[in-house]
């Protein structure tokens, strides 16, 4: 593609911090890992910080540590990436869907508080391409029930809610370093919580269950754990482009009011609303469109690689089996971000002539 989606950025500091590791020799999760975690630990303002394989591992360590499993109910907005769901099916809790608000693309407060009985554990609500929720709602729901606040915002690093971060706002946020993210270790997730004993359970339960902070020597095995860990290799790509993050924050930004801009009035296309108080980090810039499935026809045809939103759940056949995942209300917002969000090119070095190319493209199939 001649405009692609999205591009990682890798210059030449960040390769020779990967070389560096090749060459010691040390391969594994290691030292290069720790510091990666502090760093992002730090910047997020979060007390643990936890690298691991991916963000669909940590969402399962997240309700394994809270202990749901069977006969508990987890609810989940119906738009989402079947990860925020599979994790769900993965402890064998069961998953129960529900709307979205389709301005917003989030999770639907209300239908979230219709949904909750006394099975109900957690709620893992999505901060979807980088629109942080509204955490103040959560948190009423969560005093009022008793339920945790798992948050997949797997989109989400670099969004704010009122002054703080994304990753310290519930009880444990689970972070995305796909290389569709623009922090990115290729394949890897970071897991944030200030619960002191969750963070014990999760470190060790990545490294086969080890006990926490005990040598190697002396290890000693205090559960039935796995191996999620995150090697030096990939937190050494991570931990270069994290010394860049306000840079690309800021640039994100300016680029996605380029697009704002640009698209303002536009017959057919409305733009997604950004949660009051909210910093949007804009890690995918989404519009609202007609003849959704044309417009990417004809732009990829063009060039330019443009791509759906994602997906919801209920229609698809992984989620049709009611003895792991149940329907609650209508799906209605769901499906009309479903069939009509698409997806723009987006990266840090994204010129404006593209963009306006991808803008005039967009206006020309709007028609067909």
């Amino acid at each position: 593609m001649r405009i692609p989606l999205i591009k990682p950025f890798i210059n030449e500091d960040i390769k020779s911090k990967v070389l560096s590791v090749l060459e010691s020799g040390y391969l594994t999760e290691g030292s290069v890992t720790r510091k990666f975690e502090e760093v992002c630990g730090e910047y997020l303002g979060s007390k643990h910080c936890i690298a691991v394989s991916s963000c669909t591992v940590g969402l399962e360590m997240a309700l394994r540590c809270m202990t749901i499993g069977p006969e508990d109910e987890v609810i989940v907005p119906d738009y989402t990436y079947p990860a925020t769901a599979d994790a769900v099916a993965i402890v064998g809790a069961k998953i129960i869907l529900v709307d979205v608000n389709p301005k917003t693309m989030l999770i639907n407060y209300d239908a979230l508080e219709e949904a909750i009985t006394p099975s109900t554990r957690a709620v893992i609500p999505v901060s979807l391409f980088g629109n942080p929720l509204d955490y103040d709602r959560l948190k009423a729901i969560k005093k009022k029930f008793g339920i945790y606040i798992v948050e997949d915002a797997a989109c989400a690093l670099g969004a704010g809610y009122k002054d703080q971060r994304v990753g310290t706002l519930a009880d444990i946020t689970v972070f995305s370093l796909h290389p569709r993210k623009f922090i990115t270790t290729g394949e890897g997730g970071l897991i944030t919580t200030d619960n002191d004993t969750w963070a014990a359970w999760l470190t060790s339960y990545k490294r086969f269950g080890i006990g926490h902070n005990l040598s190697r020597e002396e290890a000693v095995f205090e559960r039935v754990g796995t191996n999620y860990k995150l090697s030096d290799i990939l937190a050494a790509l991570g931990l270069g482009q994290m010394k860049h993050i306000d840079d690309l924050l800021i640039k994100r930004k300016k680029l996605a009011s380029i697009y704002i801009r640009l698209l303002d009035g536009m017959k057919g296309l409305s733009l997604p609303l950004t949660t009051p108080a909210g910093s949007h980090s804009y890690q995918s810039f989404c519009v609202l469109v007609e003849n959704r499935d044309n417009i990417i026809k004809g732009l990829r045809r063009q060039g330019i690689e443009v791509q759906i939103g994602t997906y919801s759940l209920h229609l698809q056949p992984a989620f049709k089996d009611s003895r792991i995942c149940q329907i609650r209300g209508d799906m209605d917002g769901s499906i009309y971000c479903y069939k009509h969000c698409l997806t723009l090119p987006l990266y840090h070095d994204v010129r404006a002539e593209d963009q306006k190319e991808v803008v005039a493209a967009i206006k020309s199939h709007l028609k067909d």
